[in-house]
């Protein structure tokens, strides 16, 4: 389950400060602030008003700004005319103050991966780490490129599932709808129907009429707990309940199994980024874990401390639980070759192709079940 928390850090440059990003837990944040170099202070839940105002912000279009930035670096301006060029035709305030933000820091002469460092609601730390890696060897145009792909190829894969489980939803929500209707309005009006005709009713009737009595003599208490519930979803209730359902789908073995490929395939594709990057293997994989389950975290942190200790990636993987029949032998070939990155993604669109069109089947399959 993502949560939000305030990290307070001792930076190099500015001294101390604190970040509010999202993380499993509060280890997970600690682990994200201390592969960018920082000093973590304290970590610490943010307050109940501030997440519910981190929810009402706009988002920032981290993805859109990456693309425009490159085409006006492409074309040749500099950097700090590109932000201000973008900040100039934005016109969301939320969005043109972070942009404004970046051009004021980028004037004062800090680094464009420092500036990005101060808008945390807006840059996550891949895409921090990502940056400072490009500035030194000055290729920021290529960091852009390979974060548009990344991301372009996650948008991808997200638009594909969220297709497939379109209509299924649907069907679940109009059949969830039709039955409030009859439960809550038809029945109560027809169980004195059935009151008044008396008789030995089977017990399953019997049980119908009692709830329509029911319905009929405490209709606002039973609205006020609806709207109670409505609420504590709301306020992080609904969270818990999806944690419960994902940790219970994961015990059915063909689709926990398919959970696990897919979360493996974020892992991969966003290590083979960061690796492509320059950033080491160690760093990469401590800003990752975020990605995974809390049981997947688990093999990861011990996956890396088996790589600390001199193990290969494939080895440390393999004796973890993080591959696949293919993975691992595309890991090895990468190691052999010394382009563990760029197999890492070739790994990752190898799995994006067998998870789309296992959701097409199982659209397929379920729509008629339902």
């Amino acid at each position: 389950m993502i949560m939000q928390f305030l990290v307070k850090t001792l930076k190099p440059d500015t001294g101390v400060g604190i970040t509010m990003l999202e993380a499993s837990d509060a280890d997970d944040a600690r682990r994200q602030v201390a592969a960018l170099g920082h000093a973590v202070l304290s970590v610490t839940r943010a307050p109940w008003l501030s997440r519910l105002g981190a929810r009402g912000t706009t988002r920032f279009p981290l993805l859109l700004f990456s693309q425009e930035l490159l085409s006006l670096l492409n074309s040749g301006i500099t950097i700090v005319e590109a932000v201000e060029t973008l900040a100039e035709k934005e016109n969301r305030p939320a969005v043109r103050s972070v942009l404004q933000g970046i051009v004021t820091s980028l004037r004062e002469g800090r680094a464009f991966s420092a500036t990005l460092e101060d808008a945390p609601q807006a840059f996550p730390p891949l895409y921090v780490a990502t940056v400072r890696a490009s500035e030194r060897t000055s290729g920021l145009d290529e960091a852009l490129g390979r974060y548009i792909a990344y991301a372009t190829q996650l948008e991808t894969l997200r638009g594909r599932l969220v297709s497939a489980a379109i209509y299924p939803a649907l069907l679940v929500a109009v059949s969830s709808l039709v039955i409030l209707f009859l439960m809550g309005y038809v029945v109560p009006r027809f169980s004195h129907i059935y009151e008044d005709m008396g008789g030995d009713l089977p017990f399953l009737s019997r049980l119908l009429l009692q709830w329509g009595m029911v319905v009929e003599k405490y209709w606002p208490v039973l609205i006020g707990l609806l709207v109670a519930f409505a609420l504590v979803m709301l306020n992080g209730g609904g969270r818990m309940v999806g944690q419960r359902l994902f940790r219970l789908m994961w015990r059915f073995p063909a689709v926990g199994e398919r959970m696990r490929v897919f979360q493996l395939t974020r892992l991969y594709r966003t290590l083979g980024m960061l690796l492509r990057g320059g950033i080491p293997i160690v760093p990469a994989l401590d800003m990752v874990s975020g990605l995974l389950s809390v049981a997947l975290q688990a093999r990861l942190t011990s996956a890396t401390r088996s790589i600390r200790e001199g193990n290969t990636i494939s080895q440390a993987f393999e004796a973890d639980g993080l591959t696949t029949a293919v993975a691992l032998r595309m890991l090895r070939v990468g190691e052999r070759a010394g382009n563990m990155g760029e197999m890492m993604e070739r790994v990752a669109a190898f799995h994006d192709e067998e998870m789309a069109r296992w959701a097409e089947w199982v659209t397929r399959l379920l729509g008629p079940v339902l």
